[in-house]
């Protein structure tokens, strides 16, 4: 079994409609630090960041503590939005996140899919736990898998909450708490 501490990402600079890939705001570096301070002692452990930038920069100041990189890791990636129009996203967004992934095209089905593998992978590949850092929609999916729960947004998490789950050696998930939950900007 496994132990992973599943980031979400600081808040980001401008919102899933706005840039396809921000970093972080004044009061997202704050969160990331407030991460690092709060994880530092359970570690150093293997840190995973998905590309985007909001997350390599919420992963930077934990890996400063650590003395370490983070991993990067495409398969903790935001989720894949059936357009690239950034109007056209923020619309779909909105609309997935008040469903379930049954009601959703199959590309993204198929993300959420590949996503779980990825998760499972790594907690398989770091049996000795590991930080990822990732997006609200990556750390719903996981919930909703560990908790059977087919709803796109299980928990209202917040920006830098952490949610800690356990993968066990047949690749079951299993909740150990939620992250914080919050009003933050998802779109």
């Amino acid at each position: 079994m496994s132990r992973l501490l599943l980031v979400r990402h600081g808040e980001a600079s401008a919102g899933f409609g706005s840039d396809r890939d921000p970093g972080l705001s004044v009061e997202g570096h704050a969160q990331a630090d407030a991460v690092a301070e709060q994880l530092a002692e359970r570690g150093p452990l293997a840190l995973v960041t998905s590309p985007l930038r909001r997350c390599r920069e919420t992963a930077a100041p934990l890996a400063a503590r650590w003395s370490t990189d983070a991993i990067v890791e495409a398969g903790i990636a935001e989720v894949a939005a059936p357009s690239d129009d950034l109007d056209e996203r923020a619309r779909w967004l909105r609309g997935a996140l008040a469903g379930s992934w049954a009601d959703l095209e199959p590309g993204p089905r198929r993300w959420r899919n590949d996503t779980l593998e990825t998760v499972r992978s790594l907690g398989r590949a770091h049996p000795d736990g590991a930080v990822l850092v990732t997006h609200f929609i990556v750390v719903n999916a996981v919930i909703g898998e560990a908790v059977s729960d087919d709803r796109v947004m299980v928990r209202r998490l917040d920006n830098g909450s952490i949610t800690e789950l356990d993968v066990d050696d047949d690749g079951s998930l299993r909740l150990v708490t939620g992250g914080e939950t919050g009003e933050s900007r998802v779109w």
